[in-house]
């Protein structure tokens, strides 16, 4: 049942259009750990903790969502109700001036209902970003191997993320992450000893990740990681923390590469700067974070003073 039929659903019960959404926050949540639990009987405990929290946190944002849109809404709609009785009051009244005065009661309205109007658009994007999240908990956006999410369910969050900065200039960055001699790894230890290895990093990089964070499987060894509302500064940081994450509960390291997205950015172009960084990254000896800065590739040492990842 598509979201908007299960609220409607709800509202007839005369719940909330806040408790609804949260409800169907759940629903998705549930849904999801029901499907993956098919084909996942023993998905890690710390893992389904992690998703569980960040499923609430879809919720609450929801919530946060419904709220404001609906105090917005009553407030116009108590102004709409205040304009629409002045009409009639003047429907009798034959008075040039009176009908002045109305004009520029119309116009003063302009202003709160055009405001409202971009609100609304808002939020609906932001609802479109959180019911991406809820998708993220389906069993077709998750890989099977590391259960994080696929290339599908990156190249969806990616959109929409870069729809976003062009629309609200509304910050993000992004770092790719590729395991040190894998292939080397795969024909020492063999297959099932890799297997092993790459679910060990996507659990070692969630587990580091923000809940507002992205964590994808972009393709064999490579993993990816969407940084909401971050700078490039303080995407460097959190690529040499997550480096120095693995190095420490592994016996193996990574090489990593970031960029800030930047307007008219594409996928395609935010992609290829950090593949560029990586491509350094290993190039320099590998088990190092570079970033690209949009026009030079360094590596990744940054003050923490103009940090921004909140």
């Amino acid at each position: 049942m598509p979201a908007i039929d299960i609220i409607a659903f709800l509202d007839s019960f005369s719940i909330s259009t806040t408790m609804a959404l949260a409800l169907v926050a759940l629903i998705g949540y549930v849904f999801g750990q029901r499907t993956r639990g098919l084909s996942k009987p023993n998905m890690d405990a710390e893992q389904a903790r992690r998703e569980l929290r960040r499923a609430e946190k879809v919720a609450r944002e929801l919530e946060k969502i419904a709220e404001t849109v609906r105090k917005n809404l009553a407030n116009h709609h108590s102004s709409i109700t205040q304009f629409r009785e002045r009409i009639s009051d003047l429907s009798d009244v034959k008075s040039e001036e009176a009908w002045r005065d109305l004009c520029k009661e119309a116009e003063g309205m302009l202003q709160p209902t055009l405001r409202l109007a971009t609100e609304i658009s808002c939020a609906y994007d932001q609802i479109r970003q959180q019911s991406t999240q809820l998708m993220a908990f389906t069993e077709v956006r998750i890989d099977p191997l590391t259960g994080l999410n696929n290339r599908r369910g990156l190249d969806d969050s990616l959109e929409y993320m870069i729809a976003m900065l062009n629309r609200y200039d509304r910050e993000f960055s992004m770092v790719i992450f590729d395991i040190d001699h894998f292939k080397r790894i795969n024909d020492d230890r063999g297959h099932l000893f890799g297997d092993r290895t790459l679910k060990l990093v996507s659990r070692l990089l969630d587990e580091t990740a923000r809940e507002t964070d992205i964590v994808a499987r972009f393709g064999g060894e490579e993993f990816v990681i969407l940084m909401p509302h971050t700078n490039l500064e303080g995407a460097c940081i959190f690529g040499e923390r997550c480096r120095e994450h693995v190095e420490q509960e592994a016996s193996i390291t990574v090489s990593g590469g970031v960029a800030v997205a930047i307007s008219g950015d594409t996928p395609q172009t935010l992609l290829s700067r950090v593949d560029s960084a990586l491509y350094s990254a290993k190039a320099a000896g590998r088990n190092v974070v570079f970033r690209h800065d949009g026009v030079e590739i360094e590596p990744a040492q940054v003050e923490t003073a103009a940090v921004t990842m909140s």
